[in-house]
């Protein structure tokens, strides 16, 4: 008899632990300690891109896509991942220096596309070199997929050094002011050399921000009231919204937050993610990251703005902006800012609430050669890959455990197996007993 109340104990706690393993492991029980990797797939299978750089939607009732390529093209396709046809929608490639980090560079379309019809685009031109410009086009009034090239308004010309490199190119529209936003690199040359980032009469190493619905000043477009340098006396650019960024290759604002997150590829040492804000000083060049550059140690750093993040060369070179993720497919990502690594295809995701210490987690470690990120009309998020031509989108998630909940798992099931080895004894040895 007290055999048998001895092996019901044993049952009813092997139970229990099957049930405690059960819960550990089962997919769906995601609390905020669980980490994820994320899962990718080829969105547009039967569609490959030469040099894809840039990621667009409308947001004009259609659910259409559009793809920059950095030779000077923008390719148009429904989101269909049965799509096979990507048509030509504007083709400049005959105006486009697209050499080193040249090229069209960044397309964004009016917040009122619906009815203005423009878009807008950022590229170096071939017949001048030393420049970047900023245009405006209209779409053609006979067929929504065509551009008409004809149409191009130059808004902006910056002047730039005779680099190749560090051209930035990022244009978007500020969801609360409706204000163009542009990214400029500081030009290039390894370690500014021309000290354009810290230099406040140049258009160079500057997140920009206009007004293209309110031109002024024989100007094609307008400075907004609150910039942080209208009206000065100095010989600053009015158009300067932030400055001291090296190359913001990709920056995107949160849609439910505003904040505007951007990515600043460093020098040799840190690679930065910044959250930009009105007249901030982000650094460069007397900063790489956080730490000292010019010079090296020692540095003044009363005014000057450290990044949210920042990562070392251990984990990537070249890092690439993205998103904050609010779609609706999982909600375990949302708020969470993911960007990547041009050099080493990982894809992170930074959860910053802007009181608390930013925490940073591998999303996935791809062997993708990452150019961009985009989002469509419901916010999925994609990842472009800069040497196959292929465009990805985040298609599941996979739970991962911590070590402290491996560790419980593995110790609940080593109790488990022995409690179960000791329940099969008393079972085959009651047996025999019987018989």
């Amino acid at each position: 008899m007290k055999k048998g109340r001895r092996l019901l104990k044993l049952v009813i706690f092997s139970l229990l632990i099957s049930e405690v393993i059960g819960l550990a492991l089962n997919p769906f029980q995601v609390s905020a300690e669980n980490e994820v990797e994320i899962n990718l797939v080829d969105a547009f299978p039967n569609l490959s891109f030469e040099k894809p750089v840039d990621f667009q939607y409308a947001n004009d009732g259609t659910n259409r896509l559009f793809v920059v390529e950095k030779e000077g093209v923008i390719r148009v396709f429904n989101n269909s991942a049965s799509t096979s046809v990507a048509t030509i929608f504007l083709d400049i490639s005959s105006l486009v220096r697209s050499g080193g980090e040249e090229g069209l560079l960044g397309l964004v379309f009016h917040p009122d596309f619906n009815n203005t019809k423009f878009f807008y685009a950022y590229y170096t031109p071939l017949d001048d070199p030393h420049r970047s410009v900023v245009a405006r086009y209209n779409v053609s009034d006979t067929n929504p997929n065509q551009a008409d090239a004809t149409s191009e308004l130059v808004l902006l010309k910056i002047p730039q050094p005779n680099y190749s490199n560090h051209k930035a190119g990022q244009l978007a529209f500020g969801p609360d002011d409706g204000y163009l936003y542009i990214a400029t690199g500081d030009g290039g040359g390894a370690g500014d050399p021309e000290g354009n980032a810290q230099n406040l009469t140049t258009l160079l190493g500057n997140i920009l921000r206009i007004d293209v619905d309110n031109p002024e000043n024989e100007k094609n477009y307008g400075i907004p009231d609150d910039n942080p340098f209208v009206d000065n006396v100095e010989g600053y650019k009015e158009e300067i919204f932030a400055y001291g960024l090296r190359n913001p290759w990709r920056f995107s604002f949160d849609p439910v937050k505003g904040w505007l997150w951007a990515s600043d590829a460093g020098q040799s040492r840190k690679e930065e993610i910044n959250i930009i804000e009105n007249g901030k000083n982000y650094g460069w060049n007397i900063k790489e990251g956080s730490l000292c550059y010019n010079p090296p140690s020692g540095c003044n750093t009363t005014g000057l703005v450290d990044p949210v993040w920042e990562y070392d060369t251990f984990s990537g070179s070249v890092v690439i902006g993205g998103y904050v993720y609010r779609g609706e497919k999982f909600p375990e990502l949302d708020g969470i800012y993911i960007y990547g690594d041009f050099v080493t295809g990982r894809i992170w995701g930074l959860s910053y609430d802007g009181i608390n210490p930013p925490d940073n987690t591998l999303l996935l470690d791809s062997d993708l050669i990452i150019s961009s990120f985009g989002v469509d009309k419901d916010n999925a998020l994609y990842i472009l890959s800069f040497d196959n031509g292929h465009i990805y989108v985040v298609e599941s998630l996979v739970p991962e455990l911590g070590d402290s909940k491996l560790i419980l798992l593995l110790i609940s099931v080593i109790i488990a197996l022995a409690i179960a080895t000791r329940v099969i004894y008393f079972y085959i040895v009651e047996r025999k007993r019987k018989v």
